[in-house]
């Protein structure tokens, strides 16, 4: 009994623990997927965040600076008003009170006395209409701030998220440097030549995306030297003439009245996975034009490699 438990104390490594085998190059694949999967929700909800802080910052700079010219011609109103009356004290009413007085015509008197009150009344009502307008102008600035502040909070608790996202496919990244299976790409990438069926706007479209091919894919990346998935659509649409949102959630709720069967789908088509998380381009052929993931590079594969549960498809 002795003995044995000698034994066994000898095998046991210093530190107590056994290291654990490095994993295969299947199951770091299969883990990096499905961090991935993970981090493609993290990273539109920061998308998403950021375009929505993008957005309230536009509409708080318009506002304010609407509101600062609004103000500048309520000023110069007001400054006029204020000559008026200063010179309407010291020398009468426009044209001076002896000029009416003058007058042989009793009339002309009252004709200039009239002119002058609606001048006043007139500049008075318009004074009033910039005062309300400004603080119109104000209520909307003072709601857009609201907005902005709204969305920087958002903003803030989401890049905390992508921090961790970050972190998780680090690790991953590591590995895959180890076992020589990651892709590091070339943002310089000429890409590859589109010689499919699309045409017209698809056509130029795919004819973008095919440009990007070799390319890294890159967390929020809109081009050109790397793009994530949502960013790699909007732009190679936007080069064939349509414009389509930034997020993959956006595009979908957009393609709301494009949608198209999985069986039907025609070059140029987007491709949406489970969860919205993802977004690629049916090139034809039974191929798909995508910025996959960390680790990847923009590629053109064959669409059942595409490796998502996939949930349908809209037609720009």
């Amino acid at each position: 009994m002795a003995a044995g438990l000698a034994l066994a104390l000898v095998m046991v490594p210093v530190g107590g623990a056994v290291a654990e085998p490095k994993p295969t190059l299947s199951q770091a694949k299969r883990k990096l997927a499905k961090l991935n999967e993970q981090a493609d929700q993290v990273v539109e909800k920061y998308n998403q965040a950021s375009e929505k802080w993008k957005r309230a910052k536009k509409k708080y700079r318009t506002l304010n600076g609407e509101l600062t010219r609004q103000s500048e011609r309520v000023s110069g109103l007001r400054k006029e008003l204020v000559t008026m009356a200063v010179s309407t004290y010291q020398t009468g009413p426009v044209g001076g009170w002896e000029s009416m007085i003058a007058q042989p015509d009793p009339s002309g008197l009252l004709s200039g006395l009239a002119a002058a009150d609606q001048l006043a009344a007139s500049r008075a009502r318009s004074l009033e209409a910039f005062n309300e307008a400004t603080a119109e102008l104000r209520t909307g600035r003072d709601e857009a701030k609201e907005v902005l502040v709204e969305a920087d909070e958002v903003r803030d608790e989401l890049a905390e998220e992508k921090a961790k996202a970050d972190k998780m496919v680090k690790e991953q990244t590591k590995l895959l440097r180890e076992l020589g299976a990651f892709r590091t790409g070339n943002p310089d990438s000429a890409g590859i030549q589109y010689d499919g069926s699309a045409s017209g706007n698809a056509r130029a479209a795919l004819q973008f995306a095919f440009a990007q091919v070799g390319k890294p894919y890159r967390y929020g990346g809109t081009g050109p030297g790397g793009w994530d998935c949502s960013g790699l659509v909007q732009a190679s649409w936007r080069s064939g003439g349509v414009g389509i949102p930034r997020t993959t959630w956006e595009q979908w709720s957009w393609g709301a009245s494009r949608k198209v069967s999985l069986d039907a789908l025609q070059p140029g088509d987007l491709i949406f996975s489970e969860g919205l998380g993802h977004v690629s381009m049916y090139a034809g052929d039974g191929k798909i034009v995508h910025a996959p993931q960390t680790g990847d590079v923009v590629k053109v594969v064959p669409m059942s490699a595409y490796g998502r549960r996939l949930v349908g498809a809209v037609r720009p």
